[in-house]
């Protein structure tokens, strides 16, 4: 069964649309595993505090990047791997391209060495669908914010500068791997991005 992914700026919706589209897939009879990254394990989940604490603003870009792979092979290891065996779609929320984003395009780090230790962390695992949600930086930091109140975490507190490198990131991604990433335009409501994300799906789903 697919492994799909779901990736997109701040406030693109990507999670919304994961829960979604789980719920629509069990409608139909199928096994769904949802998980994210950071995240998905219980070391991940301690991880994910650290990557995401407002208060962490000393952490080291490379450091960063580490504990973002360090969660992703644990992941991988106990989560994503056993699940695609079992034959259940997995779902996740955010996965590799997240990384050649945020941390090789966003913080500037050496895309050889990003592409080196990821594929390490993957251990050959790859999307067969990811769904890229598109939308500016700026609509979607204000979604976050509103959505998170006063605590900003430390992504969402970056300069929009880092959020559109970001967002050029991904859209080269997209223009790289059309055949694994679809963009799916992130401006409207839940509902009506909801019947692009499920045709995407469906497109897949067919033999």
């Amino acid at each position: 069964m697919p492994f799909l992914t779901f990736e997109g700026v701040e406030g693109c919706g990507k999670s919304t649309q994961l829960k979604l589209a789980a719920a629509r897939l069990r409608e139909r009879g199928h096994a769904v595993v949802e998980t994210r990254e950071p995240g998905g394990t219980p070391l991940g989940e301690r991880l994910r505090s650290v990557l995401m604490d407002p208060g962490e603003k000393h952490l080291d870009a490379v450091t960063e990047w580490l504990l973002i792979e360090a969660d992703r092979r644990q992941h991988v290891i106990e989560v994503l791997q056993p699940s695609v065996a079992s034959g259940a779609f997995v779902l996740c929320d955010r996965y590799s391209d997240s990384t050649e984003a945020y941390q090789r395009a966003g913080r500037g780090i050496d895309a050889e060495a990003v592409a080196l230790v990821d594929a390490l962390a993957r251990g050959g695992l790859r999307p067969d669908l990811t769904l890229l949600y598109d939308l500016e930086p700026e609509a979607g930091l204000a979604r976050a914010r509103e959505r998170d109140g006063p605590r900003v975490g430390r992504f969402e507190g970056a300069d929009l500068s880092f959020h559109r490198t970001v967002r050029a990131a991904y859209l080269e991604i997209a223009r790289r791997e059309p055949r694994r990433v679809v963009l799916v335009r992130a401006e409207g409501d839940p509902a009506s991005i909801f019947v692009e994300t499920w045709k995407r799906i469906e497109e897949r789903l067919s033999p």
